[in-house]
């Protein structure tokens, strides 16, 4: 009888170790249903999904060692992952992101992209999830609307939608994201404008939002994202003039504001900015270029082609720090081009389909 007991508490011990160690039924029931709205049919990276363990060697999935609920699921269609070297190949994908994925109360990271062909919507419920820091869809086939809630997500750092057929407008409780450091909804559908109270992403570092339809003017109050280094808001149909706020922002690095149309002048803080890439081209800008260069002046690249400058070259622009690419052609300006070393390295085609610019290296004046 002891012996019994014995074996039976072992058992038991053994029962209880297992069902510790391993992710709940609700946690792995979740991921099958992610699974089955999911087809994959030449890297095999769901035949690991088997076994009652979701939390061991399943691809792409990572549990929390504590509580062993699903923390993580990365699943990337382009990697440096064996599996990939072993197909020689990217990855491919169709399917949906089923709404069942909303039961991993405990998710942190959810990356599923750069499948090409996984369509449908993103799941409303995705709001619900109070852990979510990550959130990476790009590269698929996505459609619908950004839910209008996504504001829920208090610990969002990253947003990643672009290259999708995300359709609507940026949803205004976007600006509840305050943890949110970078934003890709490049290469979509989205529409309306930019929401005016988008300055409260005070922790935003990267707005990437070309190549969509968004229209109406850049807001004022883009400026207040004072950590906002990269912002890129061209191939689209915004109107109006650039704001001056813009050239006065500390950490601004690369602003693309090309194809859209753009009207009003050149603002004179965007020539003295700690701005390195600037391109406005193929817009509507009138008026002169401010005379306003000097030793702050760094640009890597300074594109204003296809607008409607008039006036010269200004003189102060020999005294910029460095300018590298220079395209100031398919404008109506006239006079002299500085001289200056920076002008050295440029071919004539940055100055072509002026009105009447002269030397080098043009023809002399």
């Amino acid at each position: 009888m002891g012996s019994f007991r014995w074996w039976f508490t072992a058992v038991l011990v053994l029962a209880v170790g297992v069902t510790v160690n391993a992710c709940p039924p609700s946690d792995r029931a979740a991921l099958l249903a992610l699974k089955a709205a999911l087809h994959e049919p030449y890297l095999g990276i769901f035949e690991s999904w088997k076994g009652n363990d979701c939390c061991s060697k399943w691809y792409g999935v990572t549990c929390d060692p504590t509580t062993k609920r699903v923390a993580d699921i990365a699943l990337r269609g382009e990697s440096e992952d064996p599996i990939f070297q072993k197909a020689k190949r990217t990855g491919y994908m169709t399917g949906s992101i089923s709404p069942e994925l909303c039961k991993l109360e405990r998710l942190s990271n959810v990356i599923i992209a750069d499948w090409k062909g996984i369509s449908g919507t993103i799941p409303s419920c995705i709001t619900t999830l109070p852990f979510l820091r990550h959130l990476d869809l790009v590269g698929n086939q996505i459609s619908g609307e950004i839910p209008s809630d996504i504001g829920k997500l208090s610990l969002l750092t990253v947003l990643n939608l672009g290259d999708n057929k995300i359709t609507g407008r940026i949803p205004r409780s976007i600006a509840n994201l305050t943890s949110l450091m970078h934003l890709d909804l490049r290469n979509n559908l989205i529409s309306g404008t930019i929401p005016i109270n988008i300055g409260k992403l005070r922790m935003l570092s990267r707005a990437l939002l070309s190549n969509n339809q968004i229209s109406g003017q850049i807001p004022n109050t883009i400026s207040y994202i004072y950590r906002l280094s990269d912002l890129d808001l061209s191939l689209n149909r915004i109107s109006g003039p650039i704001p001056e706020a813009l050239g006065k922002m500390k950490v601004l690095a690369t602003l693309n504001l090309d194809g859209n149309m753009i009207s009003g002048q050149l603002p004179t803080s965007l020539m003295n900015s700690g701005i390195s890439i600037l391109n406005l081209s193929k817009n509507g800008i009138e008026g002169s270029i401010p005379n306003a260069f000097g030793p702050r002046s760094y640009f890597m690249v300074m594109d204003l082609s296809y607008n409607n400058l008039k006036g010269p070259i200004p003189e102060s622009i020999a005294s910029a720090s460095y300018v590298g690419h220079l395209d100031l052609s398919h404008n109506h300006l006239c006079g002299a081009i500085p001289a200056g070393s920076w002008f050295d390295h440029l071919e004539a085609s940055s100055f072509t389909y002026n009105d009447c610019l002269c030397g080098k290296p043009l023809k002399a004046c």
